[in-house]
């Protein structure tokens, strides 16, 4: 019987936990952007379904193809950034002042801190066991943090990603 790579962390008794959806890390290729994001939201792809009946058909029912693949945005909400990188990219997409829109390929690793050993030297809390990658990503919408005196909660900004095309690698 085949072996397949295990998906959740084997707690050694032969079960397997699930993946948490907690532990996940958000790269801006060329970018060197590092930031902390509270969440992610909006990854989805859908194939348009077009249906048609020609003339001489003998059934009634129509045939179902594959059209368009399309995309919805993604939005990340962060309280802070480590360094001036990632912003830059915000100011660079959403200013008036602006010359051709940077598109950059973002990547949104799920992080499995449980199992295994660092796959690359800047992984140190845990194995990437499952990833998606944005493709001529940009910044198309930027909301700042609500602010209320009254309130002792982070304040956290949102930044919605307009992207051409998803890649989810094995």
């Amino acid at each position: 019987m085949a072996t397949t790579q295990a998906t959740a962390y084997d707690n050694g008794s032969g079960l397997a936990y699930p993946l948490t959806k907690m532990n996940f890390r958000v790269v801006v290729d060329g970018r060197e952007a590092t930031a902390a994001f509270n969440q992610v939201t909006g990854i989805d792809a859908q194939v348009d379904v077009i249906e048609f009946r020609q003339g001489n058909a003998n059934s009634l029912a129509p045939v179902k193809i594959p059209g368009l693949v399309k995309h919805g945005n993604v939005t990340l909400r962060y309280g802070y950034t480590i360094n001036n990188a990632f912003k830059t990219w915000i100011q660079e997409c959403v200013s008036e002042k602006r010359g051709p829109i940077p598109r950059n390929n973002v990547l949104i690793e799920l992080i499995d801190i449980n199992g295994g050993a660092p796959q690359t030297t800047t992984d140190t809390i845990g194995d990437t066991k499952r990833c998606w990658q944005l493709t001529n990503a940009w910044v198309a919408h930027y909301t700042g943090p609500e602010l209320d005196a009254a309130n002792s909660d982070v304040a956290l900004e949102s930044v919605e990603i307009a992207y051409e095309e998803m890649i989810i690698p094995n």
